[in-house]
């Protein structure tokens, strides 16, 4: 068979198994809803604020160069990373907190968690095949984006297919996806809160790790108060973090790659064998926690949340109330589902300014 012939010989697929993954993520609904879907600021606060969808779509570039980095799969951390929120519900973290304390409170002891929503979404909610429910993806996309967040074990994970082994670790490349997140959500939530006036320079100047990137961006000779500081500034940490994290996890990639890629062979209880320095991850926790304390605390996010906090108590209300509220399609699947599983399902899947439309159809007025 001549090169040409073979490439528009559709019978067999020319992509590799983790890009059809990909393709497969990439056009699904879920993950198109994500452009309005809160990262921490409300998505109709401005243009500028990073959305699910952009925080995923840093995620996936960084991973994408850690792993080409580290020689790991470059395309199996794409995927991991371009799937692992699609389980937020609208107003953030806000919203999956409030779905999981209204399970709870009906006698749903599993709750809902986002991470887990995610697995669920790929495997069960998106429906593309006549046969079988979800997306039909690889053993290793679904363990990256069921355990990219460490450590595995968790109470809504009890009785999950024994394939999922949560007493071992999942690819390496599910591993890079989990700091690809943090240095991703660390970032551009600095650039999102200096944007918006919440958090200002000298309240990070206060912190070691912030003190080490301001020395990088003074040295290209970019002043404090200058303009362009806060994009240098923000550039510079990821630099920081990037180049740590490489350089610290050169040899554990090296040693396990080989192992871990397809299978996860390493025990969970070991340490993780890709990561950050000591020191720097040491820093990173006490500018997460100085970021929560004057960033995701602050008043102005802090009343946003409790409109999207009440927005979620009161559709979750009308539905449970009144079943005849939700679409047909929803009402179809009472049959086979837990009849609180499929609304919550229906919250979690909406975008936040549906959900908001939503809430003013049932109650007549706008939060």
């Amino acid at each position: 068979m001549e090169a040409n012939e073979r490439f528009f010989n559709f019978e067999e697929d020319f992509r590799d198994p983790y890009a059809r993954d990909r393709d497969r993520v990439l056009h699904c609904s879920s993950f198109r809803r994500l452009e309005y879907k809160t990262q921490v600021f409300l998505n109709h606060e401005g243009d500028y604020f990073r959305t699910r969808l952009t925080h995923s779509l840093e995620v996936s570039q960084i991973a994408r160069t850690l792993c080409r980095m580290l020689e790991l799969n470059e395309t199996l951390a794409e995927v991991i990373a371009l799937s692992h929120d699609l389980g937020h519900t609208p107003f953030g973290h806000v919203g999956g907190d409030e779905l999981d304390k209204l399970l709870k409170a009906d006698g749903h002891p599993l709750g809902f968690e986002h991470n887990f929503q995610s697995f669920r979404v790929l495997t069960k909610l998106e429906k593309r095949y006549k046969d079988f429910d979800g997306l039909n993806l690889t053993f290793a996309t679904l363990e990256g984006v069921l355990k990219h967040s460490y450590p595995y074990k968790k109470s809504f994970l009890e009785g999950l297919d024994a394939r999922f082994d949560l007493e071992k670790h999942p690819s390496l490349e599910a591993m890079v996806v989990d700091h690809a997140d943090e240095i991703a959500y660390t970032s551009h939530d600095i650039d999102d809160g200096i944007k918006y006036g919440i958090i200002t320079f000298d309240d990070l100047l206060e912190d070691a790790l912030c003190l080490r990137v301001d020395e990088i961006v003074q040295n290209e000779g970019v002043q404090r108060g200058e303009k362009l500081y806060r994009h240098r500034f923000v550039a510079g940490l990821i630099k920081l973090l990037v180049e740590d994290f490489m350089e610290n996890a050169k040899e554990g990639a090296k040693k396990y790659r080989k192992e871990l890629p397809i299978v996860a062979t390493l025990d969970a209880s070991s340490s993780l064998p890709v990561g950050f320095s000591k020191q720097t991850g040491t820093e990173l926790k006490k500018l997460k926690k100085l970021l929560f304390k004057k960033l995701y605390r602050h008043e102005k996010i802090a009343r946003k949340m409790h409109a999207g906090k009440q927005c979620i108590q009161g559709l979750y209300r009308a539905f449970t109330e009144d079943i005849d509220l939700l679409p047909s399609y929803q009402k179809e699947l009472f049959e086979v589902r837990n009849t609180k599983r499929v609304i919550v399902d229906y919250i979690a899947d909406m975008t936040d300014r549906y959900a908001m439309k939503t809430y003013h159809e049932l109650y007549g007025f706008s939060l």
